[in-house]
């Protein structure tokens, strides 16, 4: 796994990316999506969903990316959907610890943006006054956090092992 995903998603959001296209494609080393597809995936989830202020943009590419990498496909597998929703639930929790809300319009409490639902320009002092590159490092790392886990918790249990030929 790439040890820098947190960077590459900061990064991203400060070339332009809007915040939730910039965790998404900061995880294309494990989603196998190309920057186009990742970034269209994501396109209508920045600004808090089209700049509505609602579930902030950074969360929710972490979840995009959350479900491609360990969600379920299997509408038959309640255990499979209640695991992966146990999962959302602690990545939300973790940046709610972090951050004191996952929702965008309390995250820029206090932060001068123009109204309406036109993105705003990306200037100096636009990334000066945002916590949003900062958001976008917080949320891929707490996902890539978890994902480390995730990998661990299936590396010591005997069901994820292979069975190796003792012949």
């Amino acid at each position: 796994m790439e040890s820098n995903h947190a960077e590459k998603a900061r990064q991203l959001f400060l070339q332009g990316y809007n915040c939730a296209q910039a965790v998404v494609c900061a995880f294309d080393d494990l989603t196998g999506l190309d920057r186009d597809t990742a970034a269209r995936l994501a396109s209508s989830f920045g600004g808090g969903m089209g700049r509505m202020r609602e579930v902030c943009g950074t969360v929710s590419g972490a979840l995009l990316v959350l479900g491609l990498v360990c969600g379920y496909a299997d509408p038959a597998s309640p255990e499979a959907k209640k695991a992966h929703y146990a999962r959302v639930r602690e990545l939300a929790r973790r940046f709610r610890e972090q951050n004191g809300s996952i929702i965008c319009r309390e995250l820029l409490s206090g932060v001068e943006t123009t109204p309406g639902g036109d993105p705003e320009p990306r200037t100096a002092e636009y990334y000066a006054r945002r916590p949003c590159p900062r958001l976008a490092a917080q949320a891929a790392g707490i996902l890539e956090e978890m994902l480390k886990e995730i990998e661990e918790e299936k590396s010591n249990d005997p069901s994820h092992r292979h069975v190796q030929d003792q012949g």
